[in-house]
């Protein structure tokens, strides 16, 4: 059993075994004896018993211990020099004065040279040149798309300020030790004028350590708000996703492009993609609102590994759904349209039921004779309003309805199915022209950019009159090219020479 003793060294208390006390403090009044000539006697020695806390904490932190033994004196001391250990005083002045160190450097922000908070100076340490350059370079990137002031930013935040001589000392590169500190005060650190702008960030600075503590605290718990709100969308968006609710959902755009057999892993993927950086936002906001207790580096380690899986996964199910996209494929069919001087163009809003979708709505004809079930598309969203209608001039006096059918695949043997599996139509009634308000599939499908496109031909000098709902639904003509009378439900059109025109338009231009 070994007497302790609590100490002050360098404004830190220190638990330490009373043997390893005396030796520290022999070791201590060497140093004080030794630079007792120095103008700079106090600042010497207090630095170097600061230097020596700091080497007794990561002891504590290593170690995991609390009493500081006779061995960690001597490894201390042994890492600090020995008064002894110094060179006559020709030798140390001329080692002094064209001293270069290999001393590993630390990167650092030197405020004692700073223009706006030491960036640029400590990167300039850290990669042993001049300043003025690593400046320039940092111009230039704010020049050439203003990124440098992100990075500037970013840097300024994480890389730590150089406060203590010691910090000084590693971002140049010199040993934190007895010669290392005699020479620091022979060579002392260069406080330059650094201008107003450097002062205005210098008190912006003091008044984030004070005032400014306070807003961060706030923003913080917006933050923490705000991670906590989209956590639990998110988890309600997954939970959706996987059908516990809503099973139609992901038959919807754009949900309806992932493939069945990639829906699970595509789900995973994203929950980790987009969860997990949300988790590490909420504790980081946490963490500066209510402690500066660090998180946890196998807590963060281990997020970090499911973000990059949950990524990867992510990227690879959706690398292999474009690879669906490559190849593209249509077909076209035409049918000839009973001639008439006007036609009526409208939206019948009858929804189309494939096998499957009778089965799965439960829909029993018997129940349904002589009704029709209705649906306004505009208020689903099942694919992209990829329909469209263009009304063209006819070369040779005939009315003709042509419909291209296109989609995309893997291969075009895929693409062309795809296409094969779109069901739309138009029904004629004499001059009545109807046509559904959006494509479907007449099995259960992913999308793939299925598309129709219908052209009518038309002879010179007929009118065309489009329902005003046509534009609700399909890519045509809208009612506010062409309306004129206020309370009609169509818009009317008639075929010149130039091609379709608003009839009032074409009208006017020929009393003209």
């Amino acid at each position: 059993m070994k007497k302790t003793l609590n100490i002050n060294i360098g404004n830190s208390i220190v638990h330490i075994e009373e043997d390893a006390y005396e030796i520290l403090t022999v070791y201590l009044n060497e140093v004080k004896f030794h630079f007792a000539k120095n103008a700079d006697n106090f600042e010497i020695v207090t630095d170097i018993e600061n230097r020596i806390a700091e080497m007794f904490a990561d002891i504590f932190l290593v170690n995991q211990k609390q009493v500081i033994s006779i061995e960690d004196v001597q490894s201390v001391t042994s890492q600090m020099g020995s008064v002894k250990d110094f060179q006559s005083e020709e030798e140390e002045q001329e080692d002094v004065t064209g001293a270069h160190t290999s001393q590993v450097k630390k990167l650092y922000r030197d405020t004692d040279q700073a223009v706006i908070a030491g960036v640029c100076a400590g990167l300039a340490h850290y990669m042993d040149i001049e300043d003025r350059w690593v400046r320039l370079a940092a111009i230039l990137t704010v020049l050439l798309g203003g990124s440098g002031v992100l990075a500037y930013i970013v840097l300024w935040v994480m890389i730590p300020k150089a406060e203590t001589r010691s910090e000084k000392m590693a971002m140049r590169g010199e040993e934190a030790n007895l010669k290392g500190f005699a020479n620091s005060y022979l060579h002392p650190f260069v406080n330059q004028s650094r201008g107003v702008l450097a002062e205005a960030f210098e008190l912006l600075g003091r008044f984030v350590n004070g005032t400014g503590k306070i807003i961060f605290k706030v923003i913080a718990l917006l933050i923490i708000i705000t991670a906590v709100l989209g956590l639990i969308s998110l988890i309600i968006a997954i939970v959706t996703l996987m059908g516990m609710w809503d099973t139609d959902l992901v038959h919807n755009f754009p949900f309806s492009i992932v493939n069945d057999e990639y829906f699970g892993m595509v789900t995973l993927g994203a929950l980790l993609t987009a969860g997990i950086p949300l988790l590490a936002l909420l504790l980081f906001a946490v963490r500066v609102a209510f402690t500066s207790r660090p998180i946890n580096r196998t807590f963060s380690f281990v997020l970090l590994i499911f973000w990059i899986t949950g990524l990867g996964i992510t990227i690879y199910h959706v690398a292999k759904i474009f690879s669906e996209f490559k190849e593209s494929a249509e077909f076209s069919q035409s049918t000839e349209v009973k001639p008439y001087s006007t036609y009526n163009l409208i939206i019948d809003r009858t929804r189309f039921f494939s096998k499957e979708d009778s089965t799965m709505y439960n829909i029993d004809p018997g129940k349904y004779m002589g009704r029709k079930i209705l649906t306004d598309r505009e208020d689903t969203f099942d694919m992209p309003r990829n329909v469209s209608l263009s009304i063209v001039k006819s070369d040779n006096e005939r009315v003709i309805m042509s419909q291209n059918y296109s989609s995309r695949g893997k291969t075009f043997e895929d693409a062309l199915r795809n296409a094969q599996n779109i069901q739309y139509s138009f029904v004629q009634q004499d001059s009545l022209l109807t046509f559904n308000p959006a494509l479907q599939l007449k099995r259960v499908s992913n999308w793939r950019d299925q598309e129709v496109e219908f052209v009518l031909r038309v002879p010179v000098g007929t009118v065309v009159k489009i329902s005003k709902e046509f534009s609700r639904y399909l890519n045509a003509y809208g009612y506010w090219d062409c309306d004129h009378e206020e309370g009609s439900d169509f818009t009317e059109w008639l075929m010149t020479n130039d091609g379709i025109k608003c009839r009032h338009e074409a009208i006017s231009g020929t009393d003209k």
